[in-house]
């Protein structure tokens, strides 16, 4: 009788344990190499900081035309937008554009830049003479 008990508690128990809710996932974006799918597709990875110090890490997979985007640790994925000019993406909150080296990410609702990165100018080293 109390191995009956004992194995229907552990019965339960194990049910019980399984049907836990999971925690809502966050890509990991050290880890976008580690998947079979992400193996096929052309990933670029960039890091961007603002002039405050700030860091937006932009991962673009260009085959199936997403971006995901890590600001201040949270995680951000939109789709290439073909309506806008260069490579835009957006989704239903966010906008995301790198239009000639101009980064910018906003939410689009409220017109919020959320973070802005202008590329630097590259500096020439030849002199111009002047006469």
């Amino acid at each position: 009788m109390k191995n009956i008990f004992l194995s229907a508690f552990f019965i339960i128990l194990t049910f019980t344990a399984c049907k836990h809710q999971g925690k809502e996932e966050e890509v990991n974006m050290q880890n976008l190499n580690d998947t079979e799918t992400v193996d096929q597709d052309k990933i670029t990875k960039n890091t961007f900081t603002d002039a405050y110090g700030d860091k937006l890490e932009v991962a673009l997979n260009e085959t199936q035309n997403t971006v995901i985007i890590r600001l201040d640790g949270k995680t951000y994925e939109m789709r290439k937008s073909d309506e806008q000019p260069d490579y835009t993406a957006v989704n239903a909150d966010y906008q995301y554009s790198d239009i000639r080296g101009e980064v910018t990410f906003m939410r689009k609702g409220y017109n919020i830049v959320l973070f802005h990165h202008k590329k630097d100018k590259p500096t020439s080293s030849t002199k111009m003479a002047s006469y």
